[in-house]
């Protein structure tokens, strides 16, 4: 009983504390289509609990706690973004387990559409690529360094692949092109061939060193600012290709920048974990503050690795939005940002291990492991401060099962819980 009602917590000095554990809030399903946002939760994957998941082996890959993670997000109103950051991709996901996971993942959501729950969330029209977006990369390719022809050629080969499944595509940065490239130009020139080689509109990905350090200088400069000037001529070249722009700098200033430029009809899906509130929201003036100024704007749409810790009050958020109450989707969001600044805090390229834990506690995976052994990758007290913000700010789907999971962790690694409770007992009685 104590264990459903109090929480106890890890600092990290290694003492104890215990936190009242509040009931789940209620955050209502979607029965219609979200119509204000388009939103894309950035996903995991759940290994085989019995699989050889340890650094540098293949990933053995649970696909059915997979896929069915990737249903709740769909029933929330959610589309998914598959076989990115989130899911491990270049630390732990290896080239043929990415290939099944974007043919799996494209099946599922395909019987999805015909499931008369989830297909009354999306719109009549929807397609396998509402519900999913994949990232393309040219991570197939082992060499270290490839050519900037051969790196088209990477491109273009898992971009067809992609396509031929019905997923919408997400052109990744590719570390391949950030060795080779040495100008603004010849990443333009890569672009120009693979967007040539769509089939349809895509989305171009902008990945920051904080999530991935063999980035730096991506399109072309150091400088964000210059950065985005390479990345607007690309977009600018045929904007009919683009679908829109996730920007995961964590830097709202320069999303803004880059939003406000942005030809018509492309959408800006934030990826910034740190700020993605305000981003979402807007105001009804047009203006977004960033950095202490007021910088023209309106909103960005979302992809993010955050969502997919907070998928039903992410749902609810847009929800209010729906129902033209922005109030209460920044109260909803503030709450779910300040869990993402700690799940995202750094190292952030670690992040995928915070995503993992709260799929683990709120019920979504048997066990809490992942692909190349990464639930390692984040302390017991790091962890701990997980679940207590998870707690307080309403992402916690089912408090005591996850109590009782985060308890058994803590009993693992040989704390005594019972003696925590009478001695938070006494401090009560005194």
């Amino acid at each position: 009983m104590a264990d459903a009602l109090q929480l106890t917590l890890l600092d990290e000095d290694g003492s104890l504390r215990t936190l009242p554990l509040a009931q789940a809030p209620a955050f209502a399903r979607p029965i219609a289509p979200l119509r204000s946002r388009v939103v894309y939760a950035a996903v995991h994957v759940v290994p085989q609990v019995h699989g050889d998941n340890t650094p540098g082996a293949p990933a053995d890959i649970d696909w059915d706690a997979t896929l069915a993670f990737r249903r709740t997000m769909w029933s929330r109103g959610l589309g998914v973004a598959d076989a990115m950051d989130t899911a491990q991709r270049n630390m732990g996901l290896d080239p043929a387990a990415t290939r099944e996971l974007i043919t799996r993942s494209a099946d599922a959501a395909r019987e999805a559409l015909a499931d008369p729950e989830i297909a009354a969330v999306f719109p009549a029209d929807a397609t396998v690529s509402d519900l999913m977006v994949a990232g393309v990369n040219t991570d197939q390719r082992s060499e270290h360094s490839l050519s900037l022809d051969e790196i088209a050629e990477a491109y273009i080969e898992q971009l067809e692949a992609t396509e031929a499944t019905g997923a919408g595509a997400v052109l990744m940065a590719s570390r391949h092109l950030a060795r080779t490239a040495t100008t603004a130009a010849e990443y333009e020139e890569v672009y120009r061939r693979v967007l040539d080689a769509a089939s349809g509109p895509v989305v171009l990905h902008w990945l920051g060193t904080v999530f991935d350090p063999q980035l730096g200088g991506y399109f072309g400069s150091e400088d964000p600012a210059v950065g985005a000037d390479t990345l607007l001529r690309i977009i600018e070249a045929d904007p009919s290709k683009i679908r829109g722009v996730k920007m995961s700098l964590l830097d709202d200033a320069a999303e803004i920048a880059v939003r406000e430029r942005l030809p018509e009809g492309v959408r800006m899906l934030t990826g910034d974990d740190f700020h993605f509130s305000h981003l979402i929201v807007g105001d009804g003036t047009c203006t977004t503050e960033a950095g202490g100024e007021q910088v023209a704007g309106e909103y960005s749409d979302a992809l993010l690795g955050a969502f997919a810790a907070t998928a039903p009050a992410a749902s609810a958020a847009v929800q209010a939005l729906d129902a033209g109450d922005p109030a209460e989707a920044s109260r909803i969001l503030d709450a779910s940002e300040e869990l993402g600044r700690h799940i995202f805090s750094a190292p952030t390229f670690h992040y995928k291990t915070g995503v993992a834990f709260l799929a683990w506690l709120n019920g979504h995976q048997q066990a809490f492991t992942m692909v190349g052994g990464m639930h390692s990758a984040r302390s017991l007290p790091h962890l701990s401060r997980t679940i207590e913000l998870a707690a307080t700010t309403g992402n916690l789907e089912q408090p005591a099962l996850a109590a009782e999971r985060w308890h058994s962790m803590l009993r693992l690694a040989g704390y005594d819980l019972d003696a925590a409770a009478r001695t938070a007992g006494a401090g009560d009685a005194a």
